[in-house]
């Protein structure tokens, strides 16, 4: 048995957790390290099999995880979520939004179904999450200490120059401004809304790794630590922070987790 299999507690012991997009990459590594602080998870995405793998591998290390399947693009399916999450585990106090179609591509070039993809999946989707799971999220006698929201945004947001991401910056910038609104909003409800800016392994990078070697190491030269982050360790376990105690003080910040270049870009 592993150290963290024997760990009985944990920082977030008695937490229910949401991540959106858990089935890979970064949501992937935010499931892991929530489920390892003693959160409940559930990871939802709109493909089965690789939200039953995470299911797996979460069990395995003897976390207590849900898996549903759900388009953040359908308002029944989030409805469904939440209503599945507190019948299994009683509660929400965690909410990440990871989950987002990404719209790269020149401004010219973009298909406006493919924009608005975009748009539904990321800031329209966790608005409409935010709101279904504020009555659980907020501060009351079951709940005390309140709730966390962490929504994943990208430096291409803050970079002064996006390289064919516009778009991408266009819909992160949303939910930049989502994210700061609702932690003012909610702030009296004892709810916090925190940002991060992630850059982080993942299949798509490791599929431009592999295809286009040169312009990775051009992404690499721009990262002041010269490496991306690991999804788990990296970006995880801010994440952790984020929805911990330890950040009781926190909100409506704007967090890098890059390496250092969302602002030299």
């Amino acid at each position: 048995m592993t150290e963290e299999q024997e760990k009985p507690n944990g920082v977030l012991a008695g937490r229910v957790a949401i991540v959106t997009g858990g089935g890979q990459g970064v949501g992937r590594g935010i499931a892991l390290a929530l489920a390892s602080e003693g959160a409940r998870v559930v990871v939802c995405g709109r493909t089965e099999a690789p939200l039953q793998a995470v299911r797996d591998e979460i069990a395995a290390r003897g976390g207590t995880v849900l898996a549903v399947r759900c388009d953040v693009t359908v308002l029944d399916d989030l409805r469904e979520l939440v209503r599945r999450t507190v019948e299994e585990f009683g509660g929400i106090h965690i909410l990440v939004n990871n989950a987002m179609i990404v719209p790269h591509g020149k401004l010219l070039d973009l298909e406006e179904e493919k924009v608005a993809a975009a748009w539904e999946s990321g800031p329209l989707a966790a608005f409409r999450l935010m709101r279904l799971c504020h009555p659980y999220l907020r501060r009351s006698d079951d709940n005390p200490h309140g709730g966390a929201v962490i929504n994943l945004s990208s430096g291409a947001s803050v970079a002064p120059v996006t390289h064919d991401r516009a778009m991408y910056a266009v819909t992160k910038s949303a939910i930049n401004s989502l994210s700061r609104g609702a932690a003012v909003e909610w702030g009296p409800d004892g709810i916090r809304v925190n940002t991060i800016m992630p850059l982080a392994n993942s299949p798509a990078l490791e599929r431009f790794a592999r295809e286009t070697p040169e312009a990775m190491e051009d992404v690499l030269s721009g990262i002041p630590l010269r490496r991306v982050g690991d999804p788990e360790t990296d970006i995880g376990r801010a994440v952790v922070f984020l929805a911990s105690p330890d950040a009781s003080f926190v909100t409506s910040a704007l967090l890098p987790l890059d390496g250092g270049s969302a602002y030299i870009r």
